[in-house]
């Protein structure tokens, strides 16, 4: 921010609306229960505020005069998504499993092995179409602020036949969200922030290797041969592939501790469009 750097920032919600699942199946018997729709907006609101709250203070305390402002955000979806056929998005905590067997058998849930952290529940996950804020998000940028905005990949909501805005019961992908947000405010770079300082190849083995840079190209093909899970890293590089070929632009991904660095070139993985062949021109 220092550096005049517009930002836009989209955090995550999985932990968070999978424990108010978990408070509202408990509370079932006591108080009418939450769809998923509305537990994702009461995360996206408390996250946003506690995001608000703290980045005032530190740029009160930096003499940052950057006012920053929080939208609740609805992302329109198709109801019709195969993501509501096969769910995939990990929410909620990381359970055994002997846990897992439990809530598959008893409850009924659809459970997944998350990455080698546990297993965790999963519900439909559809891809993002339109952000129905954006262009008040656009005016807020333009205006200077930095903007919170599609936390945990926005609200899900359908446009039915006449074009009213209802609510469905999902949890769309923030990577995916962020990557459409950022393609439409015109974004120069989308930064995806991660548990790791960069992109690895065969990840968790003997033969792990770093990525620095890797063609849009290069990166569909490292998605074709199982290298990125769907459960972890895959749908990072598909968002950030999405956004370099929208855009022309580059994505960066690191973790938060490494951003400095990797802003500067000497941390972090890229992923930049792969460049067009000229007539002839071997593969």
């Amino acid at each position: 921010m220092r550096a005049g750097h517009d930002l836009l920032l989209v955090h995550g919600n999985g932990p968070q609306v999978g424990n108010i699942l978990i408070q509202v199946e408990e509370a079932v018997n006591k108080v009418p229960p939450l769809s998923l729709d509305v537990c994702v907006a009461a995360s996206e609101g408390s996250i946003a505020y506690m995001l608000e709250l703290a980045l005032l203070n530190a740029f009160r305390k930096a003499r940052l005069r950057r006012p920053v402002v929080a939208f609740v955000t609805e992302v329109v979806v198709d109801p019709r998504d195969v993501g509501f056929r096969r769910p995939t998005k990990p929410i909620g905590p990381f359970y055994s499993r002997f846990r897992a067997d439990f809530f598959i058998h008893r409850l009924g849930w659809n459970m997944i092995e998350d990455a080698g952290r546990g297993w965790r529940k999963v519900v439909p996950s559809p891809r993002p179409l339109e952000v129905v804020q954006l262009p008040v998000l656009r005016q807020a940028l333009d205006a200077g602020h930095l903007v919170i905005a599609a936390g945990g990949g926005g609200i899900p909501v359908y446009r039915t036949r006449d074009g009213v805005l209802k609510g469905v019961e999902a949890v769309i992908d923030k990577d995916y969200t962020a990557a459409l947000l950022a393609a439409g405010v015109g974004a120069d770079l989308l930064v995806i922030l991660t548990g790791v300082d960069q992109v690895s190849l065969d990840f968790g083995t003997k033969q792990e290797r770093p990525v620095r840079s890797m063609t849009t190209r290069e990166a569909r093909a490292h998605l074709e041969a199982g290298q990125f899970p769907e459960g972890s890293m895959g749908p990072k590089i598909r968002a950030g592939m999405e956004f370099a070929e929208k855009s022309g632009r580059e994505v960066l991904i690191t973790s938060a501790g490494r951003l400095g660095q990797a802003m500067l070139g000497r941390a972090g993985a890229r992923i930049v469009r792969a460049r067009e062949r000229s007539a002839g021109e071997k593969p």
